[in-house]
């Protein structure tokens, strides 16, 4: 999985993601409910100057690109991509949207790998044994995708880490394998060529915990309502009054709808990690 998307001739070295698959991060209403959250923040935090907005697996950008034009001026933003470091020290916002799930694991079945047969290591059993105890299927060991979630967080200073991604907890695991491929925005065949990308779902849970910090967690379609995202339908009587503002708050109505929508974007799980803050 690390080969086909990270190696050489990968998926993320090659290919522009952003034309294959649509995030949140792609939002500009997205954008707006994340400035809210870093408006609390930011007043949470003292307005810290620099105050730093850090992307990790940032993309093409397009967030941080969105968020700008609402932040103050002392706003840090920095995107981090494939063979960047984290910066130190970070006193803000810790970001990472659909990261994880792009972060390679293996796969096992029967306490064997299935990428070669051999037996499973014992930190990966020990881990199965603690995240995924008595498997009806295939296990997707995420104890990688745990380490880089810490690694991430231990360079946050104070703020708020949060994480947002598909996933599941103890208790409701997957029987059968979350590998998927995407190419041209629709699911296809999980190619191991780089032509693909590769996603598997996230023990949020198991990842969470290897922070060591509190944490609380909530679906999208939770996180957004709080910020005022509803989706509401403006009524009628503006298209006769105002048109032009009728046809943007139809647009953003249906924007909302697409990223609450609990059987898509709206079921994410935003995992947040406060630290020095009370949000």
């Amino acid at each position: 999985m690390h080969e086909a998307l990270y190696g050489p001739a990968g998926f993320f070295v090659r290919a522009r993601p952003a034309s294959h698959f649509l995030t949140s991060a792609q939002s500009p209403l997205f954008a707006r409910a994340l400035a809210r959250l870093i408006g609390e923040l930011d007043e949470q935090l003292g307005r810290p100057d620099p105050f730093d907005v850090v992307d990790v697996g940032a993309g093409g950008g397009e967030l941080l690109a969105n968020l700008q034009p609402l932040l103050p001026g002392r706003a840090r933003l920095r995107p981090v991509e494939i063979g960047d470091h984290i910066p130190d020290g970070i006193v803000g916002l810790l970001l990472a949207t659909e990261w994880l799930d792009n972060v390679p694991l293996d796969l096992a079945q029967d306490g064997r790998y299935l990428h070669d047969g051999e037996p499973v290591s014992a930190p990966d059993a020990e881990w199965i044994q603690r995240w995924w105890p008595n498997p009806e299927g295939t296990v997707e060991i995420g104890r990688e995708r745990d380490k880089a979630w810490a690694k991430a967080v231990s360079h946050l200073n104070r703020g708020l880490a949060l994480t947002v991604d598909y996933g599941h907890f103890l208790g409701t695991r997957p029987s059968a394998p979350t590998l998927a491929g995407f190419r041209d925005g629709r699911e296809v065949e999980p190619l191991l060529d780089g032509s693909t990308d590769l996603t598997c779902h996230v023990a949020i849970d198991s990842a969470a915990a290897a922070t060591g910090l509190p944490w609380t967690v909530l679906t999208q379609r939770e996180a957004l309502h709080w910020l005022g995202v509803n989706g509401t339908r403006p009524p009628l009587e503006l298209a006769y009054h105002d048109p032009a503002g009728y046809l943007r708050a139809l647009a953003e109505a249906s924007e909302a709808a697409t990223l609450t929508d609990p059987n898509g974007l709206g079921g994410h799980w935003w995992l947040l990690h406060p630290l020095g803050c009370a949000l």
